[in-house]
């Protein structure tokens, strides 16, 4: 690996340069200076610049600004074993991930200023940028709101109590109406408790064969329902995490049809795997359940879904009614997973595999690669507000964070070599198309693949 800690200019040349925030798609060179974009342009010199300067032969790779994730779980403070701030920072910079958002189920929860703080602080100098998210109720426990002015003032970005939905209507009435005022979205997790008791999957024929208690699409489209609702009758701004059925994105496209607040992402998962992965044979309908069936690394909330969820969520990206990708990377130490499906944790380590499993949608020809680069960065930035947009262009006098990316380098996934404490992930072994070749943050490389920067240098 070269130099991951050179401060000095960087000159990014000939790459395919996509900056959906300024409408850009082509060949441009991109200077870096000082932890700023200096310039971009059809052709910058390198004989212009000083001997400290390195210059990065981009030709045949992508560079676009780096992604912004605003759903991650970090795990710290209180469950260090499953993941830290540094270890899931990391993995973010090697998934092409500039900017990051921690969900508040931590222990204790970011429920006060002293916990955004010790985030803060936890994250100086990481290899992404790290926000906090705080809680809705305190605790999480939906009970009473947390003081939502403090968390603001402490820096948080967002509010969500997820790992659990926000139960009390008339809470999530209250946050959507304070939502107005503080300017920032709640993201809640959609999901009615009392329609899946027991649930581990997704309710439909892979369940039935395999014997498990099944999450009806009804379990997250009621909430959905209730939430558009609330936010119709407050005016607040709702954020829908984690969308996974064909039901949930018809009613975001309705309410966004009738002028109202409301935002929604989808995780990479929910684009490419279905709930026949669950049977052991990778996603093949046609592998009876054998011996590596009831892998609980498919145990996911929401559950992977029908073929028929997955290509509505794949079109409601495409088309817009899915403002952003985020990955909800939800990292488990082993022995969550080694127990029955019933026992099992939910959740997949995310941050590392995402680039190349939202690449499949771009193989198949469902979305473009200009739209999933938007999605993955003026998405998100538009979706946070509170000066993410920054973060999420390539415009000179922003924070030099960027992305280069090959679009097409096969990779074969090996949760061994994860920087993420977690190494609970399905495609454990498949091979994926699309692979991060280096990641900038402030000017400063802080990951670099060199079988995918396969170039080097030239200077």
């Amino acid at each position: 690996m070269a130099d991951a800690h050179h401060n000095g200019p960087i000159l990014i040349a000939g790459g395919r340069v996509i900056d959906p925030a300024n409408g850009r798609d082509g060949a441009f060179d991109v200077l870096i200076a000082d932890g700023l974009v200096k310039a971009v342009d059809r052709s910058i010199p390198a004989d212009g610049l000083d001997q400290t300067a390195r210059v990065i032969d981009a030709s045949g790779l992508v560079v676009s600004p780096g992604f912004i994730d605003i759903h991650v779980h970090l795990r710290e403070p209180g469950y260090e074993y499953k993941e830290t701030i540094a270890t899931g920072a990391e993995a973010a910079a090697r998934g092409g991930f500039t900017t990051i958002c921690a969900m508040p189920n931590t222990d204790p929860a970011i429920d006060n200023a002293a916990v955004v703080d010790y985030i803060a602080n936890r994250a100086a100098g990481a290899p992404a940028r790290v926000r906090a998210i705080g809680c809705v109720t305190k605790g999480r426990k939906g009970r009473e709101l947390a003081d939502m002015e403090e968390l603001i003032t402490a820096g948080v970005v967002a509010f969500s109590d997820d790992g659990d939905p926000v139960y009390d209507a008339g809470l999530m009435r209250l946050a959507l109406t304070y939502s107005r005022d503080l300017g920032v979205p709640i993201s809640n997790h959609c999901e009615d408790h009392e329609l899946c008791p027991g649930g581990v999957m997704s309710e439909g024929w892979v369940s039935s064969r395999l014997g498990l208690a099944g999450i009806p699409a009804v379990a997250e489209e009621a909430m959905v329902a209730r939430d558009i609702s609330l936010t119709e009758l407050t005016g607040g701004r709702l954020h829908l995490a984690h969308l996974s059925t064909a039901g949930s994105v018809a009613m975001v496209r309705q309410a966004k049809e009738r002028g109202i607040a409301v935002t929604a992402e989808v995780c990479p998962h929910h684009l490419m795997l279905t709930e026949a992965w669950a049977l052991g044979g990778k996603g093949d309908p046609n592998v009876a359940a054998g011996p590596m069936a009831y892998d609980t690394h498919t145990k996911v909330y929401p559950p992977l879904r029908s073929n028929a969820d997955v290509a509505a969520c794949v079109a409601g990206l495409a088309d817009g009614t899915i403002d952003c990708v985020a990955t909800d990377h939800a990292p488990h130490e082993r022995v969550s997973k080694e127990c029955t499906y019933h026992e099992a944790a939910f959740g997949i380590s995310v941050l590392e595999t995402a680039l190349g499993t939202l690449m499949s949608t771009v193989h198949s020809g469902s979305i473009s690669l200009p739209t999933l680069v938007e999605r993955l960065t003026t998405g998100p930035a538009r979706v946070m507000g509170n000066g993410f947009a920054q973060y999420a262009s390539l415009t000179p006098g922003t924070p030099a964070d960027l992305v280069l990316f090959d679009p097409d380098a096969g990779w074969t996934v090996d949760v061994n070599k994860f920087a993420s404490m977690g190494r609970n992930t399905p495609l454990d072994g498949v091979t994926l198309r699309g692979r991060v070749g280096a990641t900038v943050v402030g000017g400063r490389i802080v990951f670099e693949e060199p079988t995918v920067l396969n170039k080097g240098d030239v200077a």
